[in-house]
């Protein structure tokens, strides 16, 4: 079975009610479709994975839970392994290995598609387009915005790409920018 991005969008509608958190999940898409297009991947399968990391967050947000039961229940569905191995990989308390460039990218554009939006959001104009690393770098000094994104992983996630963080910034809010309205944002 190759999952289809179809159904992924339906298992997050069915388990995530909160507006915010689908949001997160349909950026994370967005960067996911970018990062595969420029290396030269499998743009669904980056883009699934990038929609269904957090689909079980919602109603169970501890590492108990998260994404252990998504993952358990996927496979139920029939998802193939190495999908929920990605999937895995974007929890840091579950070990498994960044070593490929789905995996690193995925940790990579998960904290910082969240910090992106939220920089735009302070904006006057909310627009992503007024959001440059050098707002991202200043925003990540004000401990109180932004309050649970991890600062050190931001910065250490796009090294780990392979990718200078002003670069990995920007790529990721020029993804963002052709689905800014399903954001509540402006390009």
């Amino acid at each position: 079975m190759t999952p289809t991005r179809d159904e992924a969008w339906a298992l997050v509608q069915e388990s995530t009610k909160s507006e915010t958190l689908r949001r997160h999940m349909r950026a994370v898409e967005a960067a996911m479709r970018a990062y595969a297009r420029r290396y030269g991947e499998d743009e669904e399968r980056w883009a699934v994975l990038g929609l269904i990391h957090d689909w079980d967050y919602e109603s169970g947000p501890t590492p108990e839970l998260h994404p252990t039961r998504g993952i358990r229940m996927l496979r139920e569905k029939g998802w193939p392994e190495e999908y929920l191995d990605d999937i895995a990989s974007h929890a840091d308390y579950l070990d498994v290995a960044r070593d490929t460039k789905l995996r690193l990218a995925l940790h990579a554009v998960d904290e910082m598609s969240g910090f992106i939006i939220a920089c735009a959001l302070v904006k006057p104009d909310r627009s992503l387009g007024s959001v440059d690393a050098r707002t991202v770098r200043k925003k990540m000094k004000d401990k109180a915005f932004a309050r649970a994104v991890r600062r050190d992983e931001l910065a250490s996630s796009a090294e780990a790409l392979g990718i200078p963080f002003d670069e990995h910034v920007e790529f990721v809010r020029d993804a963002l920018k052709p689905i800014a309205g399903d954001l509540g944002l402006n390009p």
